[in-house]
């Protein structure tokens, strides 16, 4: 902002007035949803044509409250391909897997589960919970929790490990509550798409992502992320559009950036960067990440292809979130028994 506008902003957001903010917030980037510097701060944003994505990406979101778009016979001049975009009930409809009469465990597809450890049997629980939610036919656990996870679903298939030795699965999942337990090495060297998070990122050689036959799908939260890109989570979460596409192009993997926006990129920079519409603050909570996973890579065995895999997995886990929680603190297993009504919600 202009110096001379910066008190009006600070007296706005002292006083009892409603704001409204015509296209933009004045102070926000439109191409980047960066905020340098005071910037208004509306209850609702009016635009005219198409969204921005700095209206749909944080912290620039964070600032245009409600938002109506409103068109002004722009679309024979709007550019054919969108830096973003955001999937809606009907697009994700169209993406997630619908068994037929001949389908079975198999075809359905198997995912393999590469998760947990002595410390952290929970996330392993978590992964698989969203795991057999999230559209394959079969799980197959492999790691120290075999025990755990078995006494809350026992329809795995619990292998002791390593991986490369536990059976067929069209997709892996690996990382949450992992430790120092090895194995990512083993599932990177497979022929099936395989999907990182949490431990598992920090073990990640770029060369190795970059070099696989088949694809990669990377979930970090701000703070992997920077430690990724070998920045500061303040710069990833200032910069979350062009932080995402970074770490896309730099591993050669589709990066689905969790946060309070969460944004998937990529490794094509002519792809648009997909922005989940959906989720809740209440979504802060242990272990919500870890059934997220799950899904991701139960949608990878299922055949999704990675980028519609990652979009249709935080889209369902959000709306399964604002359905748990009905402004209330929810928990990852509240968040992983409401799949279903998500799912049934979005192909109804």
């Amino acid at each position: 902002l202009r110096p001379d506008a910066v008190p009006v902003v600070r007296a706005a957001r002292g006083s009892d007035a409603v704001v409204v903010a015509v296209d933009l917030p004045s102070g926000v980037d439109a191409d980047t949803g960066a905020v340098d510097g005071e910037a208004v701060r509306a209850d609702a944003t009016i635009t005219f044509g198409a969204y921005k994505p700095g209206l749909l990406i944080d912290p620039a979101r964070e600032h245009a409250g409600a938002l109506r778009l409103v068109d002004i016979g722009l679309a024979d001049f709007l550019p054919s391909v969108p830096d973003v975009e955001a999937l809606q009930h009907a697009d994700v409809a169209r993406l997630l897997p619908v068994p037929r009469a001949e389908s079975d465990k198999y075809r359905r597809g198997v995912v393999g589960v590469v998760a947990g450890s002595a410390r952290y049997p929970g996330a392993a629980v978590l992964a698989v919970a969203g795991a057999l939610r999230g559209g394959a036919g079969a799980v197959r656990y492999v790691g120290p929790a075999g025990g755990a996870v078995l006494a809350r679903h026992p329809e795995t298939l619990v292998h002791g490990g390593p991986p490369g030795k536990a059976g067929r699965v069209q997709a892996w999942l690996i990382g949450p509550g992992l430790g120092d337990t090895p194995g990512v090495d083993d599932v990177l060297a497979s022929d099936v798409p395989v999907l990182v998070d949490a431990d598992g990122l920090r073990l990640l050689d770029p060369a190795a992502v970059r070099d696989r036959a088949a694809p990669t799908v990377l979930t970090p939260h701000a703070g992997e992320a920077a430690a990724l890109l070998g920045t500061s989570r303040e710069d990833v979460e200032a910069r979350r559009l062009e932080a995402a596409r970074e770490l896309a192009g730099r591993y050669g993997a589709t990066v689905l950036l969790k946060g309070s926006t969460t944004l998937v990129a990529d490794p094509d920079p002519a792809v648009p960067v997909r922005v989940n519409p959906t989720g809740t603050p209440w979504l802060a909570t242990a272990g919500s990440g870890d059934v997220l996973s799950g899904i991701g890579g139960s949608l990878l065995a299922a055949g999704l292809a990675p980028r519609d895999a990652a979009s249709a997995a935080a889209y369902v886990h959000g709306l399964a979130a604002r359905r748990a929680a009905r402004g209330a603190p929810v928990t990852a297993e509240d968040v992983a028994e409401a799949l279903p009504g998500a799912w049934r919600d979005v192909t109804g």
